[in-house]
């Protein structure tokens, strides 16, 4: 326990991007208790509008730390990337939990089944658009921190992400469209089934 406290000590910027990560999830499950356990919509409403001004103030702390002269880091990096993909996922994921949440607590219906052939490859591209649109956000954010902190040396730090954000690219899309598209089709499986 001491080496996570000795970790954030020396990373406040870590722990502002685990605090960001747990509130995030904290006004989700807070915003959806109010709206079905507690019949709040509106605080409901409310609540989940927070979502994103959790990932204004992780973008506000980098910022500030590199403006108090912290030497960018990977940290710093790790930032830009959670505000990319929470801009992105954050909405697909709060509805996520919202149909989970209404299932179990609220009579709703359950959650919709993963989809299969065609559908489940356009799921799959739509994903993979998503993560190249989160990592083109994360992109930019980087170069904007890079140009605030202008000496190349410092900035080598946060343009090092730019090539992980290349690998996240090709791993989502062989893991995500080029997997489904090479995969037997369901037809095929079942029609298998069927001989056997």
């Amino acid at each position: 326990m001491n080496k996570i406290w000795g970790f954030f000590e020396e990373n406040p910027m870590a722990a502002v991007i685990a605090a960001g990560e747990i509130g995030f999830w904290v006004v989700i499950v807070a915003g959806l208790a109010a709206r079905y356990l507690l019949k709040l919509k509106r605080t409901s409403v409310v609540l989940l509008l927070l979502t994103p001004v959790i990932d204004l103030v992780v973008l506000v702390a980098t910022v500030i730390d590199l403006r108090n002269g912290a030497e960018p880091n990977f940290v710093h990096g790790l930032a830009a990337v959670y505000l990319g993909f929470s801009v992105v996922f954050g909405h697909s994921m709060i509805k996520w939990a919202d149909v989970r949440f209404a299932h179990r607590f609220a009579g709703g219906p359950p959650p919709p089944p993963k989809p299969r052939g065609p559908a489940r490859l356009r799921a799959e591209w739509r994903d993979w658009g998503k993560c190249v649109l989160a990592c083109g956000i994360t992109a930019g954010v980087l170069l904007l921190l890079t140009l605030m902190v202008g000496d190349t040396g410092q900035a080598d730090q946060l343009r090092g992400w730019l090539p992980r954000l290349g690998v996240v690219t090709a791993i989502w899309f062989a893991t995500g469209p080029l997997w489904q598209l090479l995969s037997p089709k369901d037809d095929d499986r079942v029609s298998e089934g069927a001989r056997r």
